[in-house]
């Protein structure tokens, strides 16, 4: 690929994707042009991958073709006020920020500008990220694919109108804690029966893990997944009794949605 591809921002988001993408070789790093306040960050990654190391914002979107905007939703505004008049007509501003719309980006940036708006998740430190890309009308559908690849460098992606981003948010960007605090209650009942606590924590993490590839791999419903560990008055089938009398799914869903109505609320202001 010979796009010239710009970061401003380098926390554990931008750092992620900037480096799940150098590590797939699509890019060479010389291709890269990289600004964070934290100047040391900028010079490791130049060390490890040979990146350009910008002064400043302005300086990476003068430079670039596309340019990840990699900070926090409260700064986003400024740092796009600062960058505006630097950004070229084709160059296509990729955002990661939680709750900011396409159309608040286009207001800072022009309505005429190529805008992608990201939500990605943590898994993306491991290269297993599922994100949402949602491009305006300004992005042709052969820079959409580009910006695509460059993001199933860390993981899976999938193109969904705006409307549907919040439920994106429930789903993939905020939920990754709610799977944490499930692995860390199947350790903590498993250390109750008798494991050390590494011990526990290795099995849960990893049975969650294999449940979600063997989803994923088979396309079986998974209530048939289910099924298929619940034999006639077995051990499984007193545990799923206990999570229903609990509310477990119920719960489940009004976590996912007070996430969803929280990034309501966020794009609204």
């Amino acid at each position: 690929m010979d796009k010239r591809i710009g970061f401003i921002g380098l926390g554990n988001m931008g750092s992620a994707i900037l480096k799940g993408i150098l590590a797939s070789q699509l890019v060479p790093g010389s291709q890269f042009y990289v600004y964070d306040p934290h100047k040391e960050t900028s010079l490791a990654l130049h060390n490890s991958y040979g990146v350009n190391v910008s002064d400043s914002g302005r300086d990476v979107a003068r430079d670039s073709d596309i340019v990840f905007i990699a900070v926090k939703p409260n700064i986003i505004a400024d740092v796009l006020t600062d960058i505006q008049k630097e950004l070229k007509q084709n160059t296509i501003v990729v955002s990661i920020a939680a709750g900011v719309t396409i159309k608040t980006i286009a207001k800072i940036v022009g309505y005429e500008q190529k805008i992608v708006r990201v939500m990605p998740n943590t898994p993306a430190l491991v290269n297993a990220a599922m994100c949402s890309i949602t491009p305006n009308t300004e992005v042709t559908d052969e820079e959409l694919a580009i910006v695509q690849s460059l993001l199933d460098c860390v993981g899976k992606t999938e193109v969904v109108p705006e409307y549907q981003i919040d439920a994106v948010v429930g789903a993939s960007g905020s939920s990754p804690a709610f799977v944490f605090m499930f692995i860390e209650a199947l350790a903590d009942g498993a250390v109750k029966g008798g494991l050390s606590r590494k011990q526990a924590y290795k099995f849960a993490a990893q049975t969650v893990m294999g449940s979600a590839k063997l989803f994923l791999e088979t396309g079986k419903h998974p209530g048939e997944l289910k099924d298929m560990v619940c034999s006639p008055s077995g051990t499984t089938i007193e545990g799923v009794q206990v999570l229903e009398q609990k509310g477990f799914r119920a719960a489940v869903i009004d976590a996912v949605v007070a996430s969803i109505n929280k990034s309501k609320e966020m794009a609204e202001k």
